[in-house]
């Protein structure tokens, strides 16, 4: 087994978990530089205000990229840095900003991959209603314009949406995320039809005014499941468990990937939603369901499951003791292998790998180095079974590692690491943990030292 010739190994950040410079360069406050404002909202009282610096930082940041080996780097632009009122008057300092880094990305012979919303809504906008308004989705097709505009001769690879079931359930639904709302689910499917609409229409103005040839993908937070052994039984049962929404809350695959690659929201779901469900034309199904040409998958963890009685899904509790990471997620690699392998036959979609990684307790040691051999070891499984679903022909173009660097990881503040390059966030200093050297080998081989132990 090995990866494609031409497969892009990458790693990824999001601009207010790194960028910090909260008021420098015209930008506007996002809605998560008003939440971590609030007492108790972020852990430790904690901010992105300031972050990584990688606003002052980022020549220096690249060339650490550069010495990863990375090929690809997925980054987002802060929607309130290029436009402080959401809508108007464009920032020319805050374009300049990633105008720049898209050329430092450039010279150190790295794509960039742009993400255009990875949560920081202008706060000038959810003072107008945010998602719920109407004119949501017009507002975001604006912002794009400006971003394609600026960037679209350099920027190929754009991704529209980052996790909307993560952003609308943890923002709209338990207020444990910015905005802190907690709506009825009525208005919380409205936010999402809203959101799953500024897609559609995002696609629209990237096809219509990109100047290179754009290569669009959508980014949901992956649902995923695997079956208890390879039995047809088992696997039938995994799969149903993927594709079907069994309560009201957004933590289901269907209804966030079925509008844009079906053009319709499943059945299940308007079933089970009834009343709740948002009102909707097919005009509106038409922009949602605009063409892409890759399926971004965010997979972190997966659920063990079963054929119960009549072969229904029965989801297996892990057993006493089962491996960790740092954030308590479970180690679940299977995932990698199954759960791509499902989205592969359902949707049809060549996938792109957009998020994959662990939080691990780092610190530096000793020796001056910080040693990660679990982030090894989680990364190396998860390989390994994402090399078993290209084997089995699933279509998987690229592999982007979560992430680049240690960060703000929202309401946990920075209490998890999840970098290949640590940050000591008193004087900003960087150093490669092994994991990322470990990685550049990854790169260089193509996949092919997985097969050795690290």
């Amino acid at each position: 087994m090995s990866f494609p010739k031409q497969f892009v190994w990458g790693a990824a950040s999001s601009a207010y978990q790194i960028e910090g410079a909260s008021k420098e360069g015209g930008k506007g406050p996002s809605v998560w530089d008003t939440f971590c404002q609030k007492k108790g909202a972020v852990w430790n009282g904690q901010s992105g205000a300031v972050a990584c610096d990688h606003y002052h930082r980022y020549k220096d940041d690249v060339g650490l990229m550069r010495g990863i080996g990375l090929q690809a780097y997925r980054f987002s632009i802060s929607w309130p840095r290029v436009l402080p009122n959401g809508v108007g008057k464009v920032n020319a300092r805050g374009l300049a900003f990633y105008d720049k880094l898209v050329d430092e990305i450039f010279a150190a012979n790295i794509t960039p991959w742009v993400t255009l919303f990875h949560w920081d809504l202008p706060h000038a906008l959810h003072r107008r209603g945010g998602w719920l308004n109407p004119d949501s989705s017009d507002w975001f097709a604006e912002y794009t314009h400006a971003v394609v505009a600026k960037l679209s001769d350099r920027v190929q690879h754009w991704i529209t949406l980052n996790e909307p079931q993560v952003f609308i359930s943890l923002g709209y639904q338990d207020g444990r995320h910015a905005p802190g709302d907690k709506l009825p689910f009525k208005k919380l499917l409205q936010v999402g039809h809203n959101a799953l609409l500024a897609h559609g229409k995002a696609v629209q103005v990237i096809r219509k005014h990109a100047t290179l040839r754009p290569q669009i993908g959508y980014a949901p937070f992956a649902v995923l499941s695997y079956p208890a052994t390879d039995g047809a039984a088992d696997i039938r049962a995994a799969r149903q468990d993927m594709f079907t929404i069994s309560g009201k809350h957004c933590w289901n695959n269907t209804w966030w990937m079925d509008p844009v690659f079906k053009g319709r929201y499943p059945e299940d779901g308007l079933k089970l939603f009834g009343k709740d469900a948002p009102s909707f034309t097919q005009k509106e199904m038409e922009t949602i369901s605009q063409p892409v040409d890759f399926f971004g998958v965010n997979a972190y963890m997966g659920n063990k499951v079963r054929a119960g009685k009549g072969g229904k899904p029965e989801r297996v509790p892990l057993p006493v003791g089962h491996d960790l990471t740092a954030f308590r997620w479970p180690v679940t690699p299977e995932i990698m292998h199954w759960g791509l392998r499902f989205y592969w036959e359902r949707y049809r979609h060549p996938i792109v790998v957009t998020e994959n990684g662990m939080s691990n307790i780092d610190w530096v040691a000793l020796d001056g180095r910080v040693h990660d051999p679990q982030r090894i070891d989680f990364t190396r499984r998860h390989l390994l079974a994402l090399e078993r679903a290209i084997a089995a022909g699933v279509d998987v173009s690229a592999y982007f590692h979560w992430s680049v660097m240690d960060n703000f990881e929202w309401a946990d503040g920075y209490k998890e690491r999840f970098g290949l390059i640590y940050v000591d966030y008193s004087n900003q200093k960087r150093v490669l943990k092994d994991s990322a050297h470990w990685y550049k080998q990854v790169i260089a081989t193509n996949g092919k030292c997985l097969h050795k132990e690290p």
